[in-house]
């Protein structure tokens, strides 16, 4: 094949499996020719009782359709066996894994979904100005978090999320950390090895674009991180908040908190509380780009992770949890910010088998107010896939190092 003839291809193919690229339409072809991390849609038109395809030998799957991606470059012999008694089918083809003709960037490339819950820095990180859509927030956010632009944005209290993604999906490897989140943890100089400090755990939800739309609206499943299957985790939490209406502040003794009754929320557990407003920030903690009055989020729920060591409501450290969160160590931890696709569970904590993710959801896991810190709420800066090489940049090791 032509070199001409390959940059056609490579650029049909770069942005993933779509709806108007026929891969398969009566059979499949002979021979094929992608890029590596990304994906080959195969949909024999033939049907049977049952089916088998072999890669190199091995059989990897058993439904009729089959998702091909591969991440290293080579030469892939490919076997489609349909078993049936009437119309029994066997074919083998190749796929040519090549490199990639725009390098791809190991960075954030796109994020889909920005949705804060209230918070002391919404409206600030990133930043609203009037006039504002919720299109001018994503493009900020975007923005903020995509490349090495180190920008931090806050999820707002329990909840709130932010979508992304990258320009390739990226791969699962077994026994390795797969991609890294950067946030703003740190840990007090008076006890750093208590690892207590300013830990705001955010849960990671992953998806694999299994319809291959480009879009993620596929099923997600979250990283079970170490706190997943403990029994003060609760999941199938759900918790809704109200925009503030007119009404007379009422300030705490400490000094730090002008508003105790700011934003009203009632929770799935028959809870209910606010979020103060404090001092140091004045601006709406409400997103001032959302229409509605309510803004309702669900998912799994931490165990606080807060004390108070004045007893007073002047000193808190939030300790961090083991592992499997952002905004839960400092940066500077590459291992504990990194995370494993293998951890992936479904709604009932059933480990499921990824061949890669294609979108990433972080979500503030605790409600908690410390006092005048505020909210516990996550923020992130960047993310990065940590199997597309860094130069002079070492990658953490394998799991089982």
């Amino acid at each position: 094949m032509n070199r001409t003839a390959f940059a056609i291809i490579a650029a049909a193919l770069l942005f993933g499996c779509s709806n108007e690229i026929p891969m398969v339409n009566l059979g499949i072809d002979d021979v094929y020719y992608i890029p590596r991390m990304q994906k080959l849609d195969l949909h024999p038109a033939l049907t049977g009782e049952q089916y088998e395809w072999y890669v190199n030998g091995i059989c990897v799957n058993h439904e009729k359709d089959y998702i091909f991606i591969a991440d290293e470059e080579g030469d892939y012999t490919l076997e489609l066996k349909i078993i049936d008694p009437d119309t029994p089918y066997h074919f083998t083809f190749d796929i040519h894994v090549l490199h990639e003709e725009i390098e791809y960037s190991p960075y954030i490339s796109k994020v889909y979904e920005y949705c804060p819950a209230p918070g002391q820095f919404v409206n600030e990180m990133p930043r609203y100005e009037e006039g504002d859509t919720y299109q001018d927030i994503l493009q900020k956010c975007e923005e903020s978090i995509s490349g090495t632009n180190d920008i931090m944005i806050t999820l707002g209290a329990y909840g709130g999320y932010v979508t992304f993604g990258f320009d390739h999906t990226v791969i699962n490897r077994p026994g390795e950390y797969d991609f890294r989140i950067w946030g703003n943890a740190f840990y007090e100089l008076t006890n750093p090895d208590a690892r207590g400090g300013s830990a705001e755990p955010g849960i990671v939800m992953v998806s694999y674009d299994r319809n291959c739309n480009g879009i993620p609206d596929d099923d997600w499943y979250e990283l079970a991180g170490s706190e997943y299957y403990k029994p003060e985790t609760l999941h199938d939490y759900r918790i809704t908040y109200y925009r503030p209406t007119a009404h007379v502040p009422e300030e705490d003794d400490t000094g730090y908190l002008d508003d105790t009754i700011y934003i009203p929320w009632a929770d799935s557990e028959g809870a209910t509380g606010y979020i103060a407003k404090n001092i140091f920030h004045s601006q709406d903690y409400f997103p001032k780009w959302v229409d509605g009055n309510e803004l309702t989020f669900a998912g799994s729920r931490l165990a606080p992770n807060g004390i108070d060591l004045s007893d007073t409501g002047r000193y808190f450290v939030l300790y961090a949890y083991d592992h499997g969160y952002v905004d839960n160590h400092p940066n500077d931890y590459a291992d504990l910010n990194s995370f494993d696709i293998s951890w992936a569970v479904d709604s009932k904590g059933k480990p499921v088998t990824l061949p890669g993710i294609d979108f990433v959801r972080v979500y503030t896991g605790l409600n908690q107010y410390c006092g005048w810190l505020g909210e516990t709420s996550t923020e992130i800066a960047r993310a990065q896939d940590l199997h597309i090489d860094l130069p002079g940049v070492p990658l953490p090791d394998p799991l089982d190092n």
